[in-house]
């Protein structure tokens, strides 16, 4: 592990937050697999119940794409768990990955997958809202 990692999170807090992460990563998956499951059982009734009423049908489209998204969005969750993981074996964790700098404890411990420092994150943000992502 670097020396500059060293001196900002201690091993026990590493492995506090690592340990956070599987659990975190664990229920992901678990969510996943259940909202898949949940939405082949719910395509296979609606394709079998299927009544000729287009308000049915919508309902149907929108829970599905409501399901798409959950999923999505605990997938690239568990990328981002699993990108920290990666940072941790190369002892990178807690060292921002635009500038360098220490992320510190406190901003790690709310979000233990935590890429960039603050400030980076603020400029980070700001530079997607600006174009509308």
């Amino acid at each position: 592990m670097s020396s500059n990692t060293d001196s900002t999170l201690r091993s026990d807090q590493i492995a506090a937050l690592k340990a956070r992460m599987e659990a975190r990563k664990t229920l992901l998956m678990t969510e996943i697999r259940d909202v898949t499951n949940r939405a082949q059982r719910d395509f296979d009734i609606d394709l079998i119940s299927r009544s000729g009423n287009p308000g049915a049908a919508a309902t149907a489209d929108l829970l599905r794409g409501i399901s798409e998204t959950e999923v999505r969005r605990d997938i690239e969750e568990v990328r981002d768990l699993v990108a920290a993981e990666q940072r941790i074996e190369a002892g990178r964790y807690g060292l921002c990955t635009d500038c360098g700098s220490p992320i510190g404890y406190k901003r790690l411990d709310a979000y233990p997958s935590a890429k960039r420092c603050y400030s980076c994150q603020v400029d980070y943000e700001a530079q997607h809202a600006s174009r509308g992502w």
